[in-house]
């Protein structure tokens, strides 16, 4: 079993990411968008790297109208169509995001896609998309941004993942989702050493409750799910707090957005709650906790 860390002693090399560049996964909505918002507040630069051009009827946001929310709350944004399974349309959306803003500081990956079926229930059509998303388009965007960030002054990834247990129980119920979101946290197992000497940290971060998004309301149980469950604003912030510190001293580790933010401070997260006044002992446990 893979340790969760927590932050420990505070050493933030900066308290913003004014003028920081992430290049977001997934950011037209749910948990990367939030994520973006959050650094828009600071006046950072953000690449919206997502497959959603059009309005869907069931999931809302695109990357245009998430780069006019992410404009609207201070920041800059460049809007990239990609489909993080396109090698080419990755490359691309680099590319365009160094001419645009001079470099890459950040990478979030946060991109997924998710099927809670047993192993005879699974389409490998399903069990392709999973894979291609969130293990292989994690390594393919690492791989697209890491000559870049490794020019930056304090240069992050950041893969919205569990912590690695092996237990059957994580993977009975739902062998191939955990077999492919436990890729994107073996990216981190690995990646964290491999970089270490470049001074690119490589962490991972994941709720400890449900987090309210489309993929829960239309996915996971719906209204009910989403009454207990936290809002994308907490893993933003819990992100905030983890790509503001030295990338040479915090790497390699498995984080909790709630021990991220007691860490920091937070003693009352009730603003959190989707239901006002719900306890923290009500809420919903995520997956893999």
């Amino acid at each position: 079993m893979t340790r969760v860390v927590e932050l420990g002693p505070s050493r933030f090399v900066m308290s913003s990411l004014q003028g920081k560049t992430l290049f977001i996964t997934g950011a037209s909505r749910g948990i990367g968008k939030a994520i973006a918002l959050r650094a828009a507040r600071d006046g950072a630069n953000v690449v919206i790297a997502a497959k959603t051009a059009e309005p869907h009827p069931k999931l809302q946001g695109t990357v245009y109208t998430a780069r006019d929310e992410i404009e609207a709350a201070g920041g800059k944004a460049l809007a990239c169509i990609v489909d993080v399974r396109m090698e080419e349309q990755i490359r691309a959306a680099v590319d365009e995001a160094v001419r645009t803003f001079g470099g890459i500081d950040i990478l979030v990956n946060n991109a997924s896609a998710i099927s809670l079926t047993g192993t005879v229930e699974t389409p490998m059509k399903r069990f392709d998309l999973m894979h291609g998303i969130n293990t292989r388009g994690t390594f393919a965007c690492s791989q697209a941004c890491i000559p870049h960030l490794a020019k930056a002054s304090n240069p992050h990834i950041l893969n919205i993942s569990p912590p690695l247990n092996m237990e059957a129980r994580w993977f009975a119920p739902h062998v191939a989702y955990t077999m492919a979101k436990y890729g994107m946290s073996l990216c981190v197992l690995g990646m964290h050493e491999e970089l270490r000497d470049r001074k690119i940290a490589v962490n991972a971060l994941w709720p400890r409750t449900v987090i309210a998004t489309a993929a829960v309301e239309n996915l996971l149980g719906g209204e009910e799910v989403v009454k207990g469950s936290r809002k994308p604003d907490i893993m933003a912030d819990a992100a905030h707090a983890i790509l503001t510190r030295k990338s040479s001293e915090y790497t390699g580790n498995f984080a909790i957005d709630e021990a991220v933010l007691r860490d920091a401070g937070v003693t009352d997260f009730s603003a959190y709650a989707v239901t006002p006044g719900m306890k923290d002992s009500e809420l919903i446990n995520d997956y893999f906790l």
